[in-house]
């Protein structure tokens, strides 16, 4: 079992930044690919970025150039940091675990306005 807590979520006006963080605990972080995904009022889940265990990431073409994935395995923590946030942006920020199976943390709210 992997628990995962996310932070940072909160309201910013479009362009500025927000950082959110993803603590896990409970199984060896590091041998965990780990994404951020989000999911939109009548929308459904899509995966933003992904970082693998080597530290090889991939992201979503509407955030290319602008959010960042990264991982410190010493403090078992993913991050997502996300520049130049467009209202589209808004959204609830899930941190996802896999490896053998998939583990979900509760959410965080991201809400950008014009």
């Amino acid at each position: 079992q992997v628990q995962l807590v996310e932070s940072g979520g909160g309201l910013v006006q479009a362009g500025e930044s927000l950082r959110l963080s993803c603590a896990t605990s409970g199984s060896i972080f590091s041998l965990y690919t780990m994404d951020w995904y989000r999911q939109a009022p009548g929308e459904q889940r899509e995966l933003v970025a992904s970082i693998n265990t080597n530290g090889t990431t991939n992201y979503t073409d509407s955030v290319k150039g602008r959010f960042t994935i990264s991982r410190d395995n010493a403090k078992n923590t993913v991050y997502l940091q996300m520049n130049s946030l467009k209202p589209e942006d808004t959204a609830v920020y899930y941190c996802h675990a896999r490896r053998h199976y998939g583990f979900w943390g509760q959410g965080t709210q991201v809400t950008v306005s014009s």
